[in-house]
């Protein structure tokens, strides 16, 4: 491809698999920083890719490291509401704005029918996308179909961008941006919420997760959060913005269960990210903040049931995967946790978080 190439991502959602798809991008973006890269997300997302407020104009900085261009779309509300005059003046617009960037090459890293068709209205001479999509009939939208072989999602998704490319990439360390607001707030919350001898010996608990088979028992978090303080560690809960005044019920039944040992953060996704990165632990199970948190390089007590760490789990030196040998690989999305992920105790969860920590140099 020319030296000054224009190549357009698609991967809408969600958290987790946007930070699958970021190591690959990284490692275009390496190889080719001359290049100019857009990407379509849901902009419930976008902070993984831009901070709020950054300058609109194309190009890159400390705020908008990985992408030169970023195109939001409402996923959700185009989902819910297909066939409305709203979804496609919305669909109009999004079909006018890629084509004025002028793209050469469009990848599919989500594999869906939507995404599938947000790239066919891209304009790009060429569409990529996998031989096999997660929606099987994405695939007859693409121009050129990829057959990727690594058990890995992360390693999948530099295998198809290789070949959109015609270069051999590997997996690249990913910058995120930093929101000068999200850090200023983490401030105000570290010195509302802590001793000041903890804001940097705080661990970060996560106990939510896509479905209910993924979620560790909320009581042990807890549990967890008394030992982790006997140990001299505190305990923050990751929460959801209160509505209508009503808290997380998930991170609340978490800081009931601590008994004082832990304390509820509300934060938006640029608000988890600015608390990720000051954090000394972050504990959870299949879901996004451990994913973001393996990216920001931050060490991870990953819990994992009905999926198979082998495809989606996090990866680093300081990542540690639990799953039980009786967990087998089950996304029927089921209320109850998983019998494997259940049987998890929260001796093991602490064995390894304090041997992350122990490693960390924080004693």
């Amino acid at each position: 491809m020319a030296s000054g190439a224009r190549v357009l991502i698609v991967r809408t959602s969600a958290m987790g698999d946007v930070l699958h798809a970021l190591p690959a991008v990284a490692a275009l973006r390496r190889l080719h920083p001359e290049w100019f890269i857009g990407w379509v997300i849901d902009y419930r997302w976008k902070p993984l890719l831009e901070a709020e407020g950054c300058c609109t104009t194309p190009g890159r900085s400390a705020e908008r490291p990985l992408v030169d261009r970023i195109h939001e779309i409402p996923t959700q509300a185009w989902k819910h509401k297909a066939f409305t005059r709203e979804t496609a003046a919305g669909i109009v617009r999004l079909r006018r704005e890629l084509r004025a960037e002028h793209y050469e090459l469009c990848i599919d890293m989500q594999g869906l029918i939507r995404s599938a068709l947000v790239g066919s209205v891209s304009g790009s001479r060429r569409f990529i996308g996998r031989e096999w999509p997660r929606e099987r009939p994405a695939r007859w939208l693409y121009q050129q179909r990829i057959q990727t072989h690594e058990p890995h999602v992360v390693d999948q998704g530099c295998e198809l961008v290789s070949a959109a490319i015609c270069e051999e990439i590997r997996p690249a360390r990913v910058e995120l941006p930093i929101d000068p607001a999200a850090e200023r707030w983490v401030d105000e919350t570290l010195e509302r919420t802590l001793p000041k001898e903890y804001w940097n010996r705080f661990c970060f608990l996560a106990p939510t997760a896509g479905w209910g088979s993924k979620a560790w028992p909320k009581e042990r978090y807890g549990e967890l959060a008394i030992r982790l303080a006997e140990a001299g560690w505190a305990a923050l809960v990751n929460a959801a913005p209160s509505k209508k005044g009503v808290a997380d019920p998930s991170a609340q039944a978490v800081v009931d269960g601590a008994l004082g040992c832990a304390v509820a953060v509300p934060s938006t996704l640029a608000q988890m990210m600015a608390l990720i990165r000051r954090a000394a632990l972050v504990v959870g199970g299949d879901s996004g903040p451990i994913h973001l948190a393996a990216a920001l390089e931050r060490p991870v007590v990953a819990l994992f049931g009905p999926t198979d760490p082998d495809r989606t789990g996090p990866r680093g030196p300081k990542v540690r995967v639990l799953r039980h040998a009786v967990s087998v690989v089950d996304h029927s999305r089921r209320e109850e946790t998983e019998q494997g992920l259940a049987l998890i105790t929260t001796d093991e969860v602490l064995t390894a978080a304090l041997g992350l920590l122990q490693g960390s140099g924080l004693k």
